[in-house]
């Protein structure tokens, strides 16, 4: 499908995911959630990606909802909030979810449901002109797209209330301090695409159930029983055969996967 607000491109083993709305720092309307939703299915769903990037075009990742696109919600029922909040929830569960390794690389601001879309993501990269800011209380709202959810399993809960209660800014610096992004770079989008290109290089199927079996939700013992189901598939895959071979051959292993064809 043709995206409007939204680029979608696959190239190298890695697809990337741009919201396309620089004059507003990437502030969303209806149809951006719909084609993101849409772009992050095809991606997950793609076996010749490895990794995904998620970025905004131009100065900003995602300044939240574009308030001048908004309904008029003294004209709508709750039922109706529910199903526009829903889209965008979804969008979230998307990115928790889908087992192939995604990376967010915050290039500017991210506010909002847009740092929720950050957080949800496996992996962050911040750019120096990255700001992360829940915000939601600032305005009177709460952080309905997953932010009170995801951040304090991040970060920790004390650290989180401080950030979701007081709407203050994540910096760059910060971010990395606490454990919130891999790494500060100048080019957030480039040191996003080393870290996929890193990704894109190890064995696929253990790449994608050691992403799964990240759930701070599951027990220990289901945990166990996953582990041993996700291990066989492992072990019987030839991806997972070539690189011992490689291993003891003192050569770097050769996945059959035809990138870049």
């Amino acid at each position: 499908m043709e995206y409007e607000e939204v680029r979608f491109e696959v190239a190298d083993g890695i697809a990337t995911i741009t919201i396309d709305r620089p004059d507003v720092y990437n502030a969303f309307t209806r149809t951006t959630i719909l084609e993101l939703n849409d772009a992050v299915r095809r991606a997950g769903a793609d076996d010749d990606v490895y990794s995904v990037i998620l970025t905004g075009a131009g100065k900003g990742f995602c300044a939240g909802a574009d308030t001048t696109k908004m309904p008029d919600w003294d004209d709508q029922s709750m039922e109706e909030y529910g199903a526009y909040l829903w889209m965008i929830q979804q969008l979230v569960s998307k990115l928790r979810s889908m087992a192939t390794p995604s990376i967010a690389a915050v290039n500017g601001p991210a506010i909002g449901a847009g740092c929720d879309f950050a957080l949800a993501c496996d992996l962050r990269v911040v750019g120096d002109e990255a700001v992360l800011r829940e915000g939601f209380v600032n305005i009177g709202l709460v952080p309905g797209d997953g932010g009170a959810w995801l951040l304090p399993r991040l970060i920790g809960e004390s650290k989180a209330r401080e950030y979701l209660l007081t709407g203050r800014d994540i910096t760059p610096e910060a971010a990395v301090d606490i454990g919130l992004a891999v790494e500060q770079a100048d080019d957030a989008l480039v040191a996003a695409r080393a870290l996929a290109e890193e990704i894109v290089n190890k064995p696929a199927t253990a790449v994608q159930h050691t992403n799964s079996l990240v759930d701070p939700t599951r027990s220990f013992e289901e945990y166990c029983q996953l582990a041993a189901e996700y291990q066989w598939d492992c072990v019987t895959d030839p991806e997972h055969q070539e690189a011992v071979a490689a291993f003891n051959e003192g050569r770097e292993p050769e996945y059959d996967r035809g990138l870049g064809e």
